[in-house]
Parts: structure tokens; sequence; C-alpha cells
């Protein structure tokens, strides 16, 4: 296996590290993983709620917001249309525990059994049947043109809130809520489908506040060198819509050729934070023009107590907002007290709102979303309300998971927490976890948990019995594919099931693997998983002409056929493959190392470092650190087998003025051929805590040795 540390500049590094204070070996992390604006930096250095981008940065948010607040006038009847995967799942819950709240009513659909993904016109005529006028849809929608466009003419208005890649023709919905849909206006493309409910139910409560569509101009000005400088915002929605700065030399300029007055000039209510202060400098400026100034001091004194006594410079200074804008403006520190005012006296916004992230955390790390920009705050959040504040329903099911109250990470949501939620929805009954979900007390909510955890050892049998049962198969197709490809076609396979055999299929393979079933409706139903550097949702595109549906991400897609078109698409595939680039998974990869740590900053501080990073994912692997020199000062197996060579060792490393208690899986071969007790060795490893018997150490997982 091949080593190779992370490379950064110097510059880079130094500024990291003058600008947010950080040590060394952080800003050399963040540097080597191209992470060096102040943008991006926020996100590894924020858990705070309050640094996620604003809904209203969707172009339809609006639109959203006001067909909600429509329901509610005229006491609409509302469903939502959901998915059966954890997203889905969560998704679903989220939103429906929200319009209940609103006073709406409100029923969720999901698909059960072998039903399609996404919406289906039964589904809908259900819905008008049921007098149903308004229909949302969670985490689908978005390649649903036909089915939308049968609602919208049969008088039923649908909201498409998605995150899944639009099809040629956008659906004719009341709003489209999608960040991959071009021209969206939203920075961040890749939150999961709970996450887009998330900023959905945001801004509904934000339209039920007096600030909706109620703009404003922020404006601050200070002594220049002779001149006065005035800059100047205009917000709506706490998001800024327009900007301007000039610097006027008094009794020069000409008040009408004023830019700045123009923009001052359009009837809009104009915040400054001191007014007296405010008001020397402008009328120095301007000595004949009427500028009328609102002071915000008192109001920002009550409710944020930072504010007081300090000067707009003073707190600039300090701000954390103001740390990650290019160029630090008392201007921006100024919208930023703006914001943190309405937050903060607007609990729905900020301390409420905070209650929800537990959902949102589960369903962005089930969905496999990466670990960057604003997804590292939602999932931080997340996880730290399942740790201390779970809703009812998730702390029974915690507690008999046995994670209640416990410290927790994203390996436990996708180990413990997804997997008997995701079971529900692969055995056909995804309404069992959204029940539980929504449930009222603790009694149904346990009842409900129960029946998921016996939902998921029978979904670990099945998945299982198929796996051995699917392995010639899926050996021949890998051979036959010149091992760029794998796939397998089974009738028998449990639908639920594919996308777990996918999953399998590409880690055991090492290369795209698709697995297709057949349904009681004569439809074959597809799941397909690749790797980083294999598109799936383009590959599946090349054939879209003998799907019914398809859809997904880069790395996973699902589709839907005729059972008749199966031969022919498995022959249309084999045809193209040899024209495919297919990079498979090398288990001789070379091992991208993070930073070489040297004696002095190996220390028990360590951690601090690790866990800045958290959480990890997708696209934000753990950190891999290198030590060269360190002694091996004894070497335990962990398996008591006669299968010596795959045993799990046990390793005290010494280093500098520490030992570390170390894991290295499955190495017992090595032992002796490629290191041994007593010797001198390099290691690559990554850091983690340790919990054993209610006791907490930290711990290394060793992922390769060498000798010195």
């Amino acid at each position: 296996m091949k080593w190779k540390i992370r490379q950064a500049q110097y510059d880079d590094i130094k500024t990291l590290q003058e600008r947010f204070g950080i040590d060394l070996v952080s800003a050399k992390i963040l540097a080597g993983r191209g992470i060096n604006t102040p943008e991006e930096t926020k996100f590894y250095m924020e858990s705070d709620i309050s640094f996620l981008h604003n809904p209203f940065l969707f172009e339809d948010m609006e639109a959203f917001c006001d067909r909600i607040q429509q329901a509610v006038e005229d006491k609409e009847k509302v469903r939502v249309f959901g998915d059966r995967d954890v997203d889905g799942i969560t998704s679903t819950a989220l939103l429906v525990t929200e319009l209940r709240s609103m006073g709406l009513e409100t029923s969720y659909t999901v698909p059960m059994g072998d039903d399609p993904y996404g919406v289906t016109i039964d589904n809908i005529k259900k819905a008008i049947e049921d007098g149903i006028t308004l229909a949302i849809t969670v985490d689908c929608g978005i390649s649903c043109f036909d089915e939308i466009d049968y609602a919208q003419s049969h008088g039923l208005d649908v909201l498409v809130t998605d995150h899944h890649i639009a099809g040629e023709l956008l659906p004719p919905a009341g709003a489209l809520i999608d960040p991959k849909v071009e021209g969206c206006g939203y920075p961040f493309e890749h939150l999961a489908g709970v996450g887009v409910a998330a900023k959905c139910i945001w801004a509904m409560r934000f339209s039920n506040t007096k600030f909706y569509r109620a703009p404003v101009i922020l404006l601050h000005s200070y002594p220049g060198n002779g001149t006065v400088v005035i800059e100047a915002t205009k917000m709506e929605n706490m998001e800024v819509t327009g900007r301007i700065a000039e610097e006027v030399i008094p009794g020069i300029l000409p008040e009408y050729n004023s830019r700045l007055l123009k923009f001052l000039d359009c009837g809009l209510p104009i915040y400054v934070l001191d007014k007296d202060e405010e008001m020397i400098q402008l009328r120095k400026a301007f000595p004949k023009a009427d500028i009328y100034v609102t002071e915000l001091r008192s109001e920002f004194e009550k409710a944020l107590p930072q504010v007081r006594g300090k000067s707009l410079f003073a707190l600039n200074e300090v701000s954390r907002f103001a740390r990650y804008t290019q160029v630090r403006s008392e201007l921006d520190t100024l919208v930023g007290l703006f914001c943190a005012y309405i937050r903060v006296t607007t609990p729905a916004l900020y301390k409420d709102y905070m209650k929800l992230m537990d959902l949102v955390a589960i369903g962005t790390v089930s969905d496999l979303m990466p670990m960057s920009d604003e997804n590292r705050i939602l999932v931080k959040a997340g996880l730290k309300v399942l740790e201390t504040n779970p809703r009812e329903p998730m702390r029974c099911f915690l507690s008999m998971l046995n994670l209640l109250g416990k410290r927790l990470s994203t390996t436990d949501i996708g180990w413990q927490i997804s997997p008997p939620m995701n079971a529900s929805g692969r055995l056909g009954t995804p309404n069992v976890a959204i029940d539980m979900l929504l449930s009222k007390d603790s009694s149904e909510a346990m009842h409900y948990a129960q029946e998921l955890l016996a939902l998921n050892d029978k979904r670990k049998k099945l998945g299982e019995d198929t796996w051995n049962r699917l392995q010639p198969k899926a050996k021949r197709s890998f051979e036959s594919f010149g091992t760029k490809l794998v796939m397998v076609i089974d009738k028998d396979i449990p639908r639920g099931i594919t996308g777990i055999m996918a999953t399998r299929l590409l880690k055991f393979f090492k290369c795209p693997a698709i697995v297709i079933t057949k349904t009681d409706d004569d439809r074959a139903i597809g799941s397909m998983r690749s790797n980083t550097g294999f598109n799936c949702h383009d590959f599946l595109s090349k054939y879209s002409e003998f799907f019914i549906d398809f859809g997904g991400h880069a790395c996973a897609g699902g589709f839907s056929l005729p059972w008749s078109k199966v031969d022919e698409l498995s022959i249309r595939i084999a045809d193209d493959v040899d024209y495919m680039d297919c990079p498979s998974l090398d288990e001789d990869e070379t091992l991208t190392i993070d930073a070489a740590l040297k004696e002095d900053e190996f220390g028990r501080n360590i951690m601090n470092v690790v866990e800045r990073f958290e959480p990890y994912g997708e696209q934000n692997g753990p950190i891999l650190f290198l030590i060269e020199g360190a002694r091996i000062e004894s070497i335990i197996s962990m398996q008591n087998s006669k299968d010596a060579g795959s045993a799990h060792l046990r390793l005290t490393l010494s280093y500098g003025s520490y030992q570390w208690p170390s894991v290295y899986w499955s190495a017992g071969q090595r032992v002796g051929k490629d290191f041994d007790e007593g010797e001198i060795v390099d290691v690559v490893f990554k850091m983690g805590r340790n919990y054993y018997k209610n006791q907490e150490s930290i711990q290394l997982t060793i992922v390769d040795i060498r000798r010195h």
C-alpha cells in the first residue's frame, strides 16, 4: 500500500492559523483537504445553526410559504407524499408533524409493498377522492411530470420538495424546492431530502413573523481621511438583496448625484445601531438631505447581552459572523446582529427549530450525503439533540438500542439507528417507522420500536440468505462483463433488499453493481450502486427508453421497467460495457495521509483536532495521521482460533512521552513478517474514543505499519 501525505501551501496554512486562531496541525489538515476560504472554513469551525444558509435563497420559497398560509386560512386538507427509505421516512415525519402543529389536517402516503417510488397517478386519484386540496412531496417528485400535471389539472395543487436530479422536464408544481434544480438560487446542492424539508419548515415559521416580506435597510457610516464613508444594505427575509458603499467628501458631491441617497430613497425603514453617532456623519456628508433612521441598540441589548455598551467597531473585532466574510466589515457585523436578534426573539426559528435536527441528522447520514458545507452543522446539531434532548419517540427507540444518553457519532446513526428504520421500508412497511416518529406517547412509540427491531432481524436473515444464493451468479456476471461491472437478475430477490445487495456486490467486486428483481405486477425493480468516479444517474440515463421511471444520485440509483424488457436491457449494457470507463476500487490504493505528527504534536490534546473535523462521512473521511519511529511495546491477539492469520490485534505503541493502546483489524498474518514486538515502526492510523465497561479511553485504529 502506497503512502502519500497531503501537501498544502505555506501561505494557506499561515492564513488559517492567524485568521481563525487554530493550531498548526488543524490548519495543515484544512489546507491539505482544500479548505482555505472563510466560507468553507466556517463549516469546520462552527456548529451553531445560525450559520446555515437562508432557506429564502430558494427562488420558489416565498411561493411555497404563501401556498401553505393559504391552506391554513382555508382549513384545507393536506397530504404529504414521501419515500420508503430513511431519508423519506424522516422527511415525511418531520413535515407531517409541522403541518399538524399549524392546525392543518394532514395525512401521508409512502410506497408500500412493491409500490413504485415517487408520486403515482393512483395515489393522486386517491388523494382527490379523499378531498385533499394540497399535496406536498418530500424526497420525491422532481421527476414526476405527468403525475403532477394530472394532479394540477384535476384541482389538486402540488408543492415539490426533493433533492434528486431533475429529468428533462420540471414538473408543473406550485413551487419547486430542490437544490439540484439549475437556477434554484440555493448555494449548496447536497442537502438530503430531510434537509430540504427542514429548510421549508424554517421558512414557513419565518413567514408567520412580522419580518416576512418586510424589506429594510441597515446603514453604518464612519469618518474617513477627510471623508465620510457610508455603507448600506437592503435586506428581506433575513437575506441581503442589495448593497452600496459611498465615500463622500463633504461639500464636494452634489446630493442629487449621490448613488447612496438614491439607494436610500425607496420608502424603506432605515436601521442603525446608534442613531446619534450615525446622524453626525450623515449630516456632515449630506447637510440638506432628510434622512430618517431608527436606532436598534435598545432592542439589541435586551436580546443580545454581548452588545451592551459596545460600539460597532468593538463588536466587529469579536464578531463570529464577520470573521467568515472576505473583508471584515462593520456593516456585516450589523447584519449579523440583526439576524441574531430575529432568531433569538423568535424561538421557533432558533431554540425550538433545533429540536428538528435529530431527524435531519438521521436522514442526512443515512442517505450518504457529503459531510461538507452546511450538512456538517445540520448533523452536528442533530447529534447534540439525540444525545441531550431527543423527541419522545426517538428517546424510546434509542433506549431500546442502548444508545440513550451516550455520546453519539455518525457511525452510530449508520450502523445502529438507521438499519431498523430502513428495514421497515425495505420490507414494504415504512409506515411502521413513520408512525413511531409520529407517536404521541411512549407506550405507542415502544410498540413501534419493537416492531422495527423485529423487522430488522428479518431483513438481516433475508439479506444473508439472498447473498449466499447470489454469489455464484454475481461471479459469472463479473467475469462476463470483464470485471468492469456486475449485474444480477433474479426474480426471487425481495424487492426491499436490492439496494443492500447492490452495495454488498460493489464492496465485494469493487466495481459498479446492479441488482434487478421482479414484482407481482410484472415489473422489474432495480438498484444500482457505484464508487466515486462513476455516476449512476448518468449511466442509467443512457437506457431511459427502457424505464418506467428512474432516478438517484451519483453513487446510487433506482429504476423500474417492464419485466419483458429486462433481457433486452441486459444485452444493451453488455454491448456497451467494453466502451465504459468503470474505475475499480483497488485495495492497494494509495493511503492519503492528512498529517505526519512530531512527538511534541502527538499528545492527549490531539483528540481536539480529531473532533474539530467531525462529523465524518461521505467526502470527509476520518483523519489519517502518520507517526515515524514508534516502538511496538506489546502485541496481543484478540482471537483464540486456529486461523491466527486473520486475528485482530491489540498493540501498545510508544511515541514521545506517551504509550498508546491500538487495534489493528485482521492483521494477525503480518506479525513476524512485516513487524514484531520491540521493533521501531512507522504507523498510519485513525484516532477515536473507545468505550468499554463505561470507561472512556483514546484508542488508535491502525491502517498500515512499516518498519522504520
